[in-house]
């Protein structure tokens, strides 16, 4: 029975069908299907797919977009269920994001923020033209052990060094990771800024977080 389910649920996913996946979250309520384990066999499966379907590109943007916000919808249909057994997903790390001062580009960041959370992140998104003051006062409020910053603008991209130098005074940078993202942004300024990830995609973002968190 639960084979079928967890398909069901992948498919939603891959479908990108909100409603399809929070019905299916319901139901394996119902049937008495450990909620961290809907979560794992049934819905990040559909996600993983549409994630390496993408990275081939043989999916696009919007389907990613799709996929992720029906993770959150079934996630979020699954946490009362949790709470209640007193189960939690394991959460890989704390993640604090924004587009950085001056850039007012959401839906990258956006992206790469639902797909963090989907993939086990606690995930604080501070928006967009965010300045690095604030950033770092979330970091110090949350306890986050990651930083994304996004700038699309060849203009706004200083505002990522901006935010390291800032985590540098305060002797955060040994705890606190940063990776950055953005269209201009190259593997030689990720160096030149001393960030310490980088990714093209909200899939690629989700590996290079595991891996600076120490959980690939």
């Amino acid at each position: 029975m639960s084979a079928e389910l967890f398909q069901k649920m992948a498919q939603s996913i891959i479908d990108g069908d909100a409603d399809a996946a929070v019905a299916l979250a319901k139901q394996s309520i119902v049937d008495g299907v450990d909620p961290l384990e809907a979560i794992k066999s049934g819905f990040v499966a559909g996600v993983n797919t549409v994630g390496e379907a993408f990275a081939k590109g043989e999916a696009f943007l919007p389907e990613l977009v799709m996929a992720g916000e029906a993770m959150k919808s079934a996630v979020s249909t699954l946490e009362p269920e949790m709470q209640k057994r007193g189960t939690s997903r394991q959460i890989l790390g704390k993640v604090v994001i924004a587009t950085v001062e001056g850039d007012i580009h959401e839906i990258g960041k956006s992206l790469v923020g639902t797909m963090l959370s989907a993939s086990g992140f606690e995930v604080y998104d501070l928006g967009v033209d965010v300045p690095a003051a604030k950033i770092l006062a979330k970091v110090k409020e949350v306890g986050a052990n990651l930083v994304g910053l996004s700038a699309l603008l060849t203009t706004t991209m200083v505002k990522q060094k901006e935010v390291i130098d800032v985590l540098d005074k305060e002797g955060l940078r040994r705890t606190v990771k940063v990776m950055v993202g953005g269209a201009p942004v190259t593997r030689d300024w990720v160096q030149k800024i001393e960030a310490d990830g980088y990714s093209e995609d909200a899939i690629g973002a989700v590996a290079v977080a595991k891996q600076l968190v120490g959980a690939a």
